[in-house]
């Protein structure tokens, strides 16, 4: 068998198809980079549940970060992935780069769940992904700790308000549906 070259190796992780072999959900299919700066190509979460959050370190909202973490921990066995999406879109509520976001999160509530790098996450400079989440759901981030659930499929489940707890009823029952569901 011949060696690839870690530049290879970086282009084939990039272009992959995920493992079920199925082709890449319109909604998955991004790269972006991850609170460390390493590339990352969403399609690795295909055939799993996502669930979108975009974050703020000073926010009256922050202290979803410990619910977010537990239904990392409860339900990552059984599928779930949770993509926490620092941005500073809403009262500058997340002045710091990533490095001081990673360090926050880490120290402060145990992160363990992946961050991707800041994104702007409103408006007309949206990132390709969460314009993509607005338009379908048609309910864009009206504030921090706004979450959008994507099935095993890839297609978006829900939108869920900022107000809406990592361990509420309606978003639990919806994950537990999305995790049973082929």
């Amino acid at each position: 068998m011949r060696t690839l070259r870690p530049l290879f190796c970086l282009t084939l992780a990039l272009s992959a198809v995920p493992a079920t072999g199925a082709t890449c959900p319109a909604l998955l299919n991004h790269r972006v980079q991850s609170i460390k700066g390493e590339p990352m190509d969403l399609c690795q979460y295909a055939g799993r549940v996502v669930l979108f959050v975009n974050t703020a370190s000073y926010c009256g909202f922050t202290d979803q970060y410990r619910g977010l973490e537990a239904l990392n921990q409860k339900y990552r066995g059984r599928g779930l992935v949770v993509l926490g999406v620092p941005s500073n879109d809403f009262g500058a509520q997340e002045p710091g780069s990533n490095a001081q976001v990673a360090d926050f999160c880490e120290r402060t509530y145990r992160v363990r769940f992946p961050m991707l790098e800041k994104t702007v996450v409103r408006g007309a400079g949206a990132s390709p992904l969460y314009r993509q989440l607005a338009e379908q759901s048609g309910s864009p981030p009206a504030w921090n700790f706004h979450k959008y659930l994507l099935g095993r499929d890839g297609r978006l489940v829900g939108a869920y308000p900022s107000g809406v707890a990592p361990e509420s009823e309606p978003l639990v029952a919806a994950i537990e549906r999305a995790l049973g569901a082929p």
